[in-house]
């Protein structure tokens, strides 16, 4: 994924990056986003703040998988939105935390931006200043919006990684990885269905994002399963008792 992106910010030792294909995108749907406004600046303002929306929840998934003892070092923005390149500790429970953060963050900003939202329409900000109450009725709207999309049960949405972390509990790390790919392959299925019914052509490349994103996670099971054997292979050689060297004889 970072072919082709462009270094924007170093935060706390987290590079963040922002993918060439970004610009094109952001040129698209400029246009779409302007349109809900008098002055098309709002619109640009709104497309930026998805983004800034988008980051902070990635930030939230690289401090928590830093904070169990991970590596999280990388950040990439792109048109779908945002990934943070975390790798927690091999446990189900730095795993979860690392994930359950990024989601937690727009827990956090729903009740804020639904006060400011409801002090906006006190202030009758939808009559004196439209343009504004738009734009902080977009941005609840936006936070909204990727709150309960991630939390779909979709692998690799954040959702259906919370799935995989919590069958990790029980089943082990391998059949987790093997059960959430399955769930993938489905709501990628499900996804796709929905973009033909509906027209949509960003829905669609969701669709096909979640169904590659699927199909890795089921060759990493496969290649964890290799692992696993190898290594309990390794483990019975090494308590297995040495065969004797020579021959035995008792002399009486």
């Amino acid at each position: 994924m970072l072919g082709g992106a462009l270094p924007l910010f170093r935060f706390r030792g987290i590079q963040v990056y922002l993918h060439f294909t970004w610009f094109i995108v952001a040129v698209l749907e400029f246009s779409q986003f302007s349109r809900r406004y008098h002055f098309p600046l709002w619109g640009l303002l709104e497309y930026l703040a998805l983004f800034a929306i988008v980051l902070v929840h990635e930030f939230g998934h690289a401090f928590a998988c830093r904070q169990v003892g991970g590596r999280a070092d990388q950040i990439m923005l792109w048109p779908l939105g945002g990934a943070a390149f975390v790798s927690p500790p091999q446990r189900p429970g730095a795993y979860l935390w690392s994930i359950a953060a990024g989601p937690l963050v727009n827990v956090i900003l729903f009740p804020i931006f639904t006060a400011i939202l409801f002090v906006a329409a006190g202030a009758q900000l939808r009559v004196t200043n439209p343009d504004f109450y738009r734009f902080i009725a977009a941005l609840w709207n936006i936070n909204t919006g990727l709150l309960v999309f991630n939390l779909l049960p979709i692998y690799p949405l954040d959702g259906g990684q919370l799935v995989r972390g919590i069958l990790w509990i029980w089943i082990g790390r391998v059949r987790s990885l093997r059960v959430a790919s399955v769930i993938g392959f489905a709501g990628a299925i499900g996804l796709a269905l929905l973009a033909w019914k509906w027209q949509s052509i960003w829905l669609g490349v969701i669709a096909f994002f979640i169904f590659a994103q699927a199909q890795l996670g089921w060759r990493q099971s496969k290649a964890l399963t290799l692992e696993e054997e190898a290594a309990r292979a390794a483990a019975a050689r090494e308590t297995s008792p040495s065969p004797p060297i020579g021959p035995i004889s008792s002399d009486r």
